[in-house]
C-alpha cells in the first residue's frame, strides 16, 4: 500500500509523521498549485466547492508519483463534505486513476466499523503503536500552529523583507524532518528560537484582523490565495478563528488536551444569532466573529468557498452582527476564478478604512 491524502495546509507534516511511524508507505502530493486546481476543474462537477477540485487535483497528481490508496476524512450533515470521498473515487474510475479508498468518518451503527478501517492503514500494529503514532502526529500538529501564530505575529513588523517567510521555511522543515518524539521535542526548541531571531522593526499599534470561515480555505493557502500573508505585508496583525490542532482536539480527541479553544464554547457565543448547527463551520463561524469583536479587533474577513451552503448562512448573519459590535466585517468567496490583484485591492482599501477607524478612536479617546 503507497497511501496519500489531500493537502490542506500544513497538515501534511503531522499526517505523514503519524502514517511513518507506522511504517506506512507515504506518498505526499506536490503542494495545491494552478496545476492541481485545472486538473479538478476539468474532471470535477462544474458547480462543486473547490475544496473538492483541488482534492481531486491533488489524488491525481499523487496517482502519477505512484500512490494507490486514498486516505480521506468523511463527515455528515447539510455541508457536502461528508460526500466528496465517494464522488471523488467514482470520478478517478472514470479517467483510469483506481485507487483504494479509505473513508474515516464517525460510525453509523458500531465503532467497529472504524475500527476495521484504521486496521486497514495500520496492518498488524499494536493498538499501543497506533497511539503512540497518534501523540507523535498531533505534537506536531500543536507545533506547526504555534509557528503559524508567531508568523502571524511576526510578518508585519519585520525589519527586513521576506525575513518572515524565511525563518517560518526553515522552522517548519526542522518540525518535518524530526523523526521521533525526542528529535521533536528539540525541533520545536530550535523552530522557536529561529521565530524569535526574526529581527523586528519599532511600530505603534498595528489594525488587528480576524480571519473566520470554513476550515479548508481558511488553513490552505492556495485556496485563499495567502490570503493571510497578503494581510500581514499590508501591515495587520492576523489571527486565525481554526488552528489545526484545535479541530483535531474538538472532533478526535474530544476535547482531551486542555486549553485550547473549544467549538462547543465558541458556537455558544452564537447565540442568539444562530442558535442550532447548520453543516460545516457555519455557527462557529458566526461564534468566533461575536468572540473576536468583543476581543476589541479591528476588522473580521469570512473566506469560504463558493457554493457553499454553511458559510452562505452564516454570510447572511454577520451583518448583524457587525452592526451590534461596531466592527467592519468583509466576505471574500473564493472559487478557481478569484484573481489575486482583485483581491489585492480589496484587503488594500479594507485595511485602509481600518486603520483611519483606529486612528479616529485614538483620537476621540485623548
Amino acid at each position: 500500500m503507497r497511501a496519500t491524502f489531500p493537502h490542506m495546509g500544513n497538515l501534511y507534516i503531522p499526517l505523514r509523521a503519524m502514517l511513518q511511524y507506522l511504517d506506512v508507505d507515504v506518498v505526499v502530493p506536490p503542494p495545491s498549485s494552478k496545476r492541481t486546481l485545472n486538473l479538478g476543474v476539468k474532471h470535477g462537477p462544474e458547480f462543486a466547492c473547490m475544496p473538492l477540485k483541488l482534492n481531486l487535483g491533488n489524488f491525481i497528481e499523487a496517482r502519477e508519483m505512484g500512490a494507490d490508496t486514498i486516505i480521506m476524512a468523511g463527515g455528515c450533515g447539510p455541508c457536502r463534505f461528508g460526500y466528496y470521498a465517494q464522488i471523488e473515487h467514482a470520478i478517478l474510475k472514470d479517467i483510469g486513476c483506481d485507487m483504494q479508498l479509505i473513508v474515516l468518518e464517525p460510525p453509523e451503527k458500531n465503532i467497529s466499523e472504524l475500527i476495521i478501517k484504521i486496521k486497514k492503514i495500520t496492518g498488524r500494529r499494536s493498538w499501543w503503536q497506533v497511539i503512540q503514532a497518534i501523540r507523535f502526529g498531533y505534537q506536531k500538529a500543536l507545533a506547526v500552529d504555534e509557528l503559524e501564530r508567531k508568523v502571524f505575529q511576526v510578518r508585519p513588523r519585520e525589519a527586513r523583507a521576506g525575513a518572515s517567510e524565511r525563518a517560518f521555511s526553515e522552522a517548519l522543515k526542522l518540525i518535518d524532518n524530526a523523526a521521533s518524539p525526542g528529535e521533536m521535542a528539540e525541533a520545536r526548541k530550535k523552530a522557536g528560537a529561529i521565530m524569535a531571531g526574526v529581527a523586528c522593526k519599532p511600530s505603534g499599534p498595528l489594525v488587528r484582523i480576524a480571519v473566520i470561515g470554513e476550515i479548508y480555505t481558511l488553513l490552505e493557502p492556495f485556496a485563499n490565495n495567502r490570503l493571510e500573508r497578503h494581510l500581514g505585508l499590508l501591515g495587520a496583525e492576523v489571527d486565525r478563528s481554526l488552528y489545526l490542532s484545535e479541530w483535531v482536539n474538538d472532533h478526535l480527541l474530544f476535547g482531551l488536551v486542555k486549553g485550547l479553544r473549544s467549538s462547543k464554547e465558541t458556537c455558544a457565543s452564537a447565540s442568539p444569532y444562530l442558535c442550532h448547527f447548520v453543516g460545516g463551520h457555519g455557527q462557529e463561524t458566526v461564534g468566533s466573529a461575536v468572540n473576536y469583536a468583543r476581543a476589541g479587533y479591528d476588522g473580521i474577513i469570512q473566506v469560504y468557498p463558493f457554493t457553499c451552503m454553511p458559510e452562505i448562512v452564516a454570510q447572511s448573519i454577520l451583518p448583524g452582527v457587525g452592526s451590534d459590535y461596531d466592527i467592519p466585517i468583509l466576505t471574500l468567496i473564493m472559487d478557481e476564478h478569484t484573481g489575486e490583484a482583485g483581491l489585492q485591492t480589496r484587503l488594500e482599501a479594507f485595511i485602509d478604512l481600518l486603520a483611519r477607524r483606529k486612528e479616529t478612536r485614538e483620537v476621540i479617546c485623548k
